[in-house]
C-alpha cells in the first residue's frame, strides 16, 4: 500500500518545489487541497489525519497548529518551519550530520527540516567540533549569499518586479538575531553564539555559505589538511550521502564557488581553503537554497522515513 502524503502549504515556494520533485513518482498517494481551500481548517485537519506523512510548508504558528491537529492521531510530520528545529522530541533532518542521523530520521515521528542558511555551516563545523579540531567555544563568524527565492513568494515577486533595479547584493539580518542561529548553535555543537551576516543576491536560486577561521587563536592550530581530512572522512563514511567534498587545493579563485553552480541540485559541495603560514582557513559550502537547503532536503527525509 502506498504511503499517503499531504503537503500542507503546497502552493508556497517550498511546497511547489516538493511537488515538482515528486511529480513523476508512482510510489506515493499524494493528498491535495485546492488553493482556494487552503485556509479551510476542517479540511486541512481531515487531510493531515488521513496522511501517513505530512510535510508542513507553513509559517511557524501555522505549523504548531497543524502539529496539534495530529498530536494524538499518529501522522508522521516533516516540518519546514523554524518552529521545532531545537524542540525536544524532534529529530533534526540533516541526514548526513552524524553517522546515526539517517537512522534517527527513519525511525522518527517528528522531523524538523533544516533551514537553508545553517545547513552548510553545520555540515562543515560539526565534524571539526566533534573531532576536537575546533573547540565548542570557538568564535564562529559566517557569511554568504543566497538567491532571492529563499524569501518566499513575496520576495520573489518583489525582485522580479524590480527587474534591473533590484539590489544586486543586500546584507540583512543586521539585528544579529537571525532565526536560524539556535539550530546552528545546537547542531554544530557550539557553546558560543555564532555571528551570522547573510546576504541576498539578484538571482533566484543557489547559495554559498562561508566560514573564515582564525586558527591562530588556538594553542595548537590545525592545518588545512587536518580540517579537510576530518570533513572528507566524515562524509566518505556515509551511505547515500548528498554531500560531496571537493579536493584540497590552493586556488586564488574558482568558478565552482559561483552561488548558482548548484541551482537545481539537491546536493551540497564543501570546500576547504587554507594558508597554514598564517594559521587561517575558510570553509565554503555551495548548494541550492531550495534544494539541499529546503525542498530537496524534505524529499530526502521523506524517502528515508518511508524506507526508500
Amino acid at each position: 500500500m502506498k504511503p499517503k502524503l499531504f503537503i500542507d502549504g503546497e502552493h508556497g515556494t517550498t511546497g511547489l518545489q516538493i511537488r515538482q520533485r515528486i511529480a513523476a513518482r508512482d510510489d506515493l498517494d499524494v493528498l491535495s487541497i485546492p488553493e482556494a481551500e487552503r485556509r479551510n481548517a476542517a479540511l486541512r485537519e481531515d487531510l493531515l489525519r488521513a496522511a501517513d506523512i505530512a510535510i508542513l510548508c507553513l509559517p511557524d504558528d501555522a505549523s504548531r497548529e497543524a502539529v496539534a491537529m495530529v498530536q494524538d492521531h499518529g501522522t508522521r510530520v516533516i516540518d519546514a518551519s523554524t518552529a521545532f528545529r531545537t524542540a525536544e522530541g524532534w529529530v533534526y533532518g540533516f541526514a548526513e550530520m552524524t553517522a546515526e542521523q539517517a537512522g534517527l530520521i527513519g525511525d522518527a515521528r517528528f522531523v524538523a527540516n533544516p533551514g537553508c542558511w545553517p545547513q552548510g555551516p553545520i555540515a562543515m563545523l560539526r565534524p571539526l567540533v566533534a573531532g576536537g579540531l575546533l573547540p565548542a567555544d570557538f568564535p564562529v563568524v559566517f557569511t554568504g549569499i543566497t538567491g532571492y527565492s529563499g524569501g518566499g513568494k513575496a520576495m520573489i515577486a518583489d525582485y522580479e518586479a524590480q527587474g534591473e533595479d533590484a539590489p544586486k547584493y543586500m546584507p540583512y539580518g543586521l539585528t544579529l538575531n537571525h532565526k536560524h542561529l539556535p539550530e546552528l548553535k545546537a547542531n554544530a555543537l557550539l557553546t558560543r553564539d555564532p555571528l551570522m551576516v547573510p546576504v541576498v543576491g539578484d538571482f533566484a536560486q543557489g547559495m554559498v555559505a562561508m566560514l573564515p577561521l582564525q586558527l591562530g587563536a588556538l594553542a595548537n592550530p590545525p592545518k588545512g589538511a587536518d580540517l579537510h581530512a576530518a570533513i572528507a572522512d566524515h562524509y566518505a563514511g556515509l551511505a547515500n550521502s548528498f554531500v560531496d567534498v571537493a579536493p584540497l587545493e590552493k586556488l586564488e579563485r574558482t568558478p565552482a564557488l559561483d552561488p548558482e553552480t548548484m541551482a537545481g541540485s539537491d546536493r551540497m559541495r564543501l570546500h576547504v581553503f587554507a594558508n597554514d603560514d598564517r594559521a587561517q582557513a575558510v570553509l565554503i559550502a555551495v548548494y541550492d537554497n531550495l534544494g539541499k537547503g529546503a525542498s530537496g532536503a524534505a524529499v530526502q527525509n521523506l524517502d528515508i522515513m518511508i524506507g526508500k
